[in-house]
């Protein structure tokens, strides 16, 4: 018996791992519940928290893999950064959508600011993308983190690690500079702290 081939690349199997299992849409997905059932004290919030990340997360990356299936894009990383402006108007017109039923709805205020927050990170990063190109994974996980810290408790500031994880596989999958990663951090968590505002 001969013994399994050893990837020669166990830092970017590692990597590309980690940007699986942190990709945008999983984050959103966890955070936005948790933050929904934080902000309304109750288990109605999860409710909200699932409608934000359907908006934020889900139905962009739906959209990503529709346009996968018509050949428009290789993968979900979009790795061109002139293709991802219509991504980049899809998630403005679905969190829009979202914070419209919610206002509607008479949504837990927090839950609310938490959507407008990514609205306007999403600005950011549509406006930074014009020029160049900003991490957007390493931007939700900073903003998802950010949020949590702000509507539950501090001690969520220790999930940074995660931020940290996700930023260091775009580095080490070659998607992003380091500078480009600590930027998308940078704006996730400038936009999220809007939360102390509202």
């Amino acid at each position: 018996m001969t013994a399994p081939p050893v990837s020669a690349y166990p830092v970017e199997t590692v990597a590309r791992r980690v940007t699986d299992v942190l990709q945008p849409r999983n984050v959103l997905l966890v955070g936005m519940l948790a933050v929904g059932g934080f902000a309304a004290g109750h288990w109605t919030g999860l409710l909200w928290g699932l409608l934000g990340a359907l908006c934020a997360g889900i139905v962009p990356a739906a959209y990503i893999e529709w346009e996968r299936g018509r050949g428009r894009w290789g993968d979900r990383h979009v790795v061109d950064r002139t293709q991802r402006a219509p991504i980049f108007f899809v998630i403005l017109g679905s969190i829009g959508t979202g914070s419209l039923v919610m206002v509607l709805g008479g949504a837990p205020t927090g839950i609310l600011v938490a959507m407008l927050a990514l609205w306007a990170m999403t600005v950011g990063l549509l406006a930074v993308n014009t020029v160049w190109k900003i991490s957007v994974d390493s931007a939700v996980a900073s903003s998802v983190v950010t949020l949590l810290a702000c509507v539950h408790s501090a001690w969520w500031l220790t999930a940074y690690a995660m931020t940290a994880a996700v930023c260091w596989s775009r580095v080490a999958l070659r998607y992003h500079t380091a500078a480009q990663v600590l930027a998308g951090a940078a704006l996730g968590a400038a936009t999220s702290l809007a939360y102390l505002a509202g």
